[in-house]
């Protein structure tokens, strides 16, 4: 599972939905290494903001879809997640939250002090640190999706990637699509998109860009608005979501799963002059409006040069293998 450059990176450049069916044999969930990236970053986020990533629409009943979400962590991560319907348990966390929320220290976790989730989700209200647990435990960010009426009326979504989680709740996905440029596809579908992936088929689809911000966490509210001033096109980060949808058919509800990495871009193009290519035709090709969205106008101009100078290059051949030693004599 992860991130298909191939399938993603096209030209021309469109907004669009981009979904395609999820083989059955490919899991939505990635569990994280203690003290990993992915969740240390979280753990700043919930410790410090948990009221901008953790979020739900007045009345909506959230217990049935998360449970679902948590009996599905459970079978395919055993070892990461154990599920008994009423209590989450992370055995190398040591830590277990039961259903009112009480939050039970089984072990020492196995980095920092030990005890860094524990605190960070008696920091949360008690209704919330089930489904915090479980955000620290994996490295996807959750949103639920009701297909009744294509709304998002549940977010836990610590890394965003420049939008605010708390303001996107309990909006149709026509609305939390407004903001987005040269959206008329991904607004005209918002509505067939939502009882789609509410199911019997499971879905992904894969959003990227090309950034100055080298974190997972991109709340707006945290990010210098100014961008590219200090970080030039060689040392430009390679942002990407790899989004999943677990259909809940009898829900009418499907539980969305955002799988946030970064990394430097020229890692992911080096020695692939193809790769390269291809994202320079991309970025031409994107409209003014795009451009702007995404950060990218003030450095379009160079970066496509930089692109085009490293599609030009020819990769370096693989070394010939080294051929085993003679046998010894008997």
């Amino acid at each position: 599972m992860g991130f298909d450059f191939d399938a993603a990176v096209t030209a021309p450049f469109r907004m669009q939905p981009g979904l395609r069916r999820l083989a059955e044999a490919c899991d939505a969930l990635t569990p994280v290494a203690p003290g990993s990236r992915h969740q240390r970053e979280k753990l700043a986020v919930l410790g410090a903001f948990w009221h901008r990533a953790l979020a739900v629409q007045p009345g909506f009943d959230a217990q049935p879809a998360l449970q679902a979400l948590m009996a599905f962590a459970a079978q395919a991560h055993p070892q990461a997640w154990s599920w008994d319907q009423r209590s989450g348990q992370v055995a190398a966390q040591g830590v277990a939250v039961d259903a009112q929320g009480q939050v039970v220290q089984t072990g020492l976790g196995s980095f920092g002090l030990g005890d860094e989730v524990q605190r960070c989700l008696n920091g949360l209200p008690p209704v919330w640190r089930q489904t915090g647990l479980l955000s620290l435990s994996f490295c996807e960010d959750f949103a639920i999706v009701d297909g009744r009426d294509a709304r998002i009326p549940w977010l836990a979504v610590a890394l965003p990637s420049h939008w605010a989680p708390e303001a996107k709740v309990g909006l149709p996905l026509a609305a939390v699509h407004a903001p987005v440029a040269d959206n008329a596809l991904l607004v005209q579908a918002a509505a067939q998109l939502a009882r789609l992936v509410c199911g019997p088929e499971r879905w992904e689809r894969f959003v990227w860009n090309v950034t100055d911000q080298p974190r997972l966490h991109a709340h707006p509210l945290h990010t210098a608005p100014e961008r590219w001033l200090d970080t030039p096109v060689a040392q430009a980060f390679w942002r990407t979501e790899h989004q999943t949808f677990m259909p809940l058919p009898d829900l009418q509800q499907a539980v969305f799963t955002i799988h946030v990495q970064v990394q430097p871009l020229a890692n992911v193009l080096d020695m692939q002059p193809k790769r390269a290519q291809a994202l320079h035709d991309a970025i031409a090709s994107m409209s003014s409006n795009v451009l702007a969205y995404r950060g990218l106008s003030s450095v379009q101009p160079a970066l496509l040069a930089w692109l085009t100078e490293r599609a030009a290059a020819q990769p370096v051949p693989a070394p010939p293998p080294v051929p085993a030693p003679p046998p010894a004599a008997p």
